[in-house]
């Protein structure tokens, strides 16, 4: 199966049915090697509708994410109490918690397989994609395991990082985002694992961590101050009936 990550289309040649044609193109290469299922996702509704997630964001940069009008401030919220509210510690602290390494490779890998067999709409990863996806790389991807005293990897965790240009703005040109991307939590509390992650972002400047309420990503939204968005993300497969699934049975993440 196939994964389409990117459409782009100029501004200019919007609304001029250009999509249909590249969306053709791509079948027929596609098609080309013997493959004839895609998966995507959109922010648009479209007709065969396999899931519809949501969008949570936290904040890390209370006053930057005000000042681009990113976020707002409630009624009887003021900037003080809204970045005493957002405030996180400056050390993680589970005992364990480090960068992933190339030696942990195969561990996370078995982590994160056994993980995923529990949801419905699921990738299957060979160690080598695992470890080009998952692989820390500088601007692209954050992954962590937690290490016991044994020398036991137990608990596996990434983000990957998405940067946006803030247009007509004087102070800021950059919006410095990250989205929870695969995790495997086996002895660790996935919203602990979360938390040391929220650390580690906010202390390499990144603005906000965004997450869809796909997994058992429920379990940390709420309680570690994420707050709801406003857009969808709606998951589609080409040529495969399927029915609609709730979010909780999604683990397929598209960049």
């Amino acid at each position: 199966m196939v994964e389409i990550n990117f459409l782009c289309v100029h501004k200019k040649l919007r609304l001029k049915r250009m999509a249909p044609v590249l969306i053709k193109e791509i079948t027929r290469r596609v098609n080309l090697e013997g493959i004839f299922q895609a998966v995507y996702t959109a922010g648009v509704v479209l007709p065969g509708i396999v899931s519809k997630c949501r969008y949570w964001h936290r904040s890390l940069n209370v006053k930057k994410l005000l000042a681009v009008k990113f976020s707002h401030l409630g009624r009887n919220m003021t900037l003080q109490r809204m970045q005493r509210l957002n405030r996180l510690p400056e050390e993680t602290h589970i005992k364990g918690f480090r960068v992933m390494r190339e030696s942990d490779v195969p561990k996370a890998f078995a982590l994160l397989t056994q993980y995923l067999k529990k949801f419905d709409l699921a990738p299957i990863f060979t160690q080598e994609e695992f470890e080009y996806l998952c692989q820390n790389r500088s601007n692209i991807v954050s992954s962590f395991v937690v290490e016991q005293e044994d020398g036991e990897i137990t608990d596996f965790i990434s983000y990957y990082h998405l940067s946006s240009t803030i247009m007509n703005h004087q102070q800021y040109n950059t919006l410095n985002a990250c989205y929870m991307y695969y995790h495997a939590a086996s002895r660790t509390p996935l919203p602990d694992l979360v938390n040391d992650c929220l650390i580690h972002a906010h202390n390499n400047d990144f603005d906000v961590f965004n997450a869809l309420d796909l997994m058992d990503n429920k379990e940390f939204l709420e309680k570690l101050k994420f707050g709801v968005g406003d857009g969808n993300l709606q998951y589609y497969i080409y040529n495969w009936r399927c029915s609609q699934m709730n979010p909780e049975k999604v683990a397929l993440l598209l960049q």
